[in-house]
């Protein structure tokens, strides 16, 4: 398994940016899909985006399309999630995860996990 470590979270006010980043250790990243989640109080962990071990094609949940950008550096380890135009609904901790067996929406498909980090959108 890889560890994955989140960073980049915090306080926001409605209409702000955040970059999250996820830093990779031991094992490289370059054979895993990797997806962002996250999990609002009270609610299941829910897909926001993912993106294939090349980068070339990327997924995204209706909600956030057009505001979130997934994108990965193999070379660093690293995957990113910029998020723009903010909203207080997309206050939540925020997990990536890596997948050797494809990408999907579902948990189940990803084998590790970071242990998140909180995004609050303030109204």
């Amino acid at each position: 398994q890889v560890q994955l470590v989140e960073s980049g979270g915090g306080l926001v006010q409605a209409g702000g940016s955040l970059r999250l980043s996820c830093a990779a250790s031991g094992r490289t990243l370059s054979s895993y899909a990797m997806a962002w989640f996250r999990q609002a109080p009270g609610k299941a962990r829910e897909f926001v985006a993912g993106i294939y071990w090349r980068g070339v094609r990327t997924y995204y949940a209706d909600s956030v399309k057009g505001r979130f950008t997934i994108s990965r550096d193999n070379a660093k380890n690293t995957a990113y999630l910029q998020m723009n135009s903010l909203k207080p609904e997309d206050t939540a901790v925020y997990y990536c995860a890596a997948s050797l067996g494809g990408l999907g929406t579902s948990t189940s498909t990803y084998d590790s996990w970071g242990q998140g980090t909180q995004v609050t959108v303030s109204s």
